[in-house]
């Protein structure tokens, strides 16, 4: 019996606001609020909202046979918090389901996993507590950035205490395999692996309505008759893509809704179950190691890190930023750390792509910028005003050393205060329970 496992990706970076020169050292605050809020809020509209509500009948319709999972990011969460409270409270919804699945990434949607181990650690554990306070739930699934993998990003997250993690069914990687079974991290071999059938995932996030297709019109019907037409021994199709496809990107109009609607039926016809990650990685053995020796993602032809860090001023402001990680993670500054997180959005850095062709045309729409070299100079502006205040705090003369043992002290500072808790915690204690002293 075949199974489809769906996983959407949800994320939002916070936009920064023409930033000038003249303006370091004297504004600091970067972001642009009404943008942030005018595009959270068209795409809850058109997309959020009701693919969520459909993904509710989908569930009940189907007597919670249909399942799927979600990764989100933090800066997304924190938007919807703001912006859009509404769809925070849909998702909660569907988590009570028990059909629905939440995934951790890192906390910014950042690349962090390419620069600093530390930084990594930090921004999964922040994104696995925020999963955990809006929606009961602990991720045991790992989803990086992007889907960049390698074999040594496989290592550190089952270091990180994860089951399985979500990669790209790149052609280069695959080879002759095919990305419908479990799979193996080679260097973590009790680390599963699901990879993206980007055929599938493809046909329904950019191929739907393109009327020049030879699968168009895509029904329910047709898909997945496709589906169980493929090899009787491959038991699975990972479909991986943007929630936003659902009314964003393929419109209301094109049919999409009533298309995904209508899925969870045509499925049971065709005796196809739907499964949740954990849940595939749990009653699935892996079939094989994947070797993955060089970084991949999901992103353009090339399915690399070039999206992000393929020319030099994206390597330059990459480089910059994670230069001063071990010096902001020692700042205890509530507003430093914040802007820290969002400063790390892969988006920034994918804005400032100099690519070509069909590529190019993508980063172009997604960019608020007018050319690539305005969206590195706007960057460079804030990381350089950010930077001042984090000299500020710790200058820059201070070697590792000493920054290591200014840590250590605060971290003992801490442990120290923590164990005074706990020690006033139980004479409080004890004190409540002493029996009062008898008259003679």
């Amino acid at each position: 019996m075949k199974t489809i496992c769906f996983y959407f990706q949800i994320h939002q970076p916070f936009r920064l606001k023409r930033y000038r020169f003249f303006d370091i050292g004297s504004d600091h605050y970067y972001y642009d609020d009404f943008n942030n809020e005018a595009i959270i809020s068209r795409i809850a509209e058109r997309s959020y909202r009701p693919a969520l509500q459909t993904l509710s009948e989908m569930i009940e319709s189907s007597g919670k046979k249909f399942k799927a999972a979600f990764s989100i990011s933090g800066t997304a969460l924190e938007q919807m918090e703001i912006y859009t409270p509404e769809v925070i409270e849909s998702l909660k919804a569907l988590a009570k389901t028990g059909c629905i699945e939440f995934l951790s990434e890192t906390y910014a949607h950042s690349l962090a996993s390419l620069y600093d181990d530390a930084e990594f650690e930090r921004q999964v554990k922040l994104h696995s507590e925020k999963i955990q306070n809006l929606f009961g739930q602990t991720p045991v699934v790992f989803r990086n950035t992007e889907l960049i993998y390698s074999d040594e990003i496989g290592e550190k997250i089952y270091k990180m205490g994860f089951k399985g993690v979500m990669i790209e069914g790149a052609r280069h990687i695959l080879g002759w395999k095919s990305p419908n079974f479990v799979y193996n991290c080679a260097s973590a071999p009790k680390l599963k692996i699901l990879m993206r059938n980007f055929r599938f995932s493809d046909d329904i996030s950019f191929r739907f309505s393109n009327h020049s297709w030879s699968g168009f019109p895509l029904t329910a019907d047709k898909y997945m008759d496709w589906i169980a037409q493929t090899p009787e021994n491959e038991p699975i199709v990972n479909l991986f893509m943007n929630f936003d496809t659902f009314g964003e990107f393929q419109t209301r109009e094109s049919g999409i809704f009533n298309f995904l609607k209508a899925l969870p039926k045509c499925a049971e016809d065709r005796k196809i179950s739907f499964h949740t990650p954990s849940e595939i990685f749990q009653t699935t053995k892996a079939v094989d190691n994947i070797h993955v020796m060089h970084n991949i993602s999901w992103a353009d032809e090339e399915r690399d890190t070039s999206a992000w860090l393929g020319n030099r001023l994206q390597k330059d402001a990459a480089s910059k930023l994670y230069s001063i990680s071990e010096r902001v993670r020692l700042s205890q500054d509530r507003r430093l750390m914040q802007d820290w997180n969002y400063l790390q959005s892969s988006d920034h850095f994918y804005y400032m792509s100099t690519k070509h062709s069909s590529d190019g045309a993508v980063h172009s729409h997604f960019s608020p910028y007018d050319t690539p070299f305005d969206a590195f100079t706007n960057y460079m502006n804030v990381l350089g005003d950010f930077m001042k205040r984090v000299d500020a705090q710790f200058p820059e003369t201070i070697e590792n050393e000493e920054l290591n043992a200014l840590l250590t002290t605060i971290n003992n500072q801490d442990s120290k205060i923590n164990e005074l808790e706990r020690e006033l915690k139980k004479l409080k204690t004890v004190k409540k329970v002493e029996p009062k002293a008898t008259k003679k």
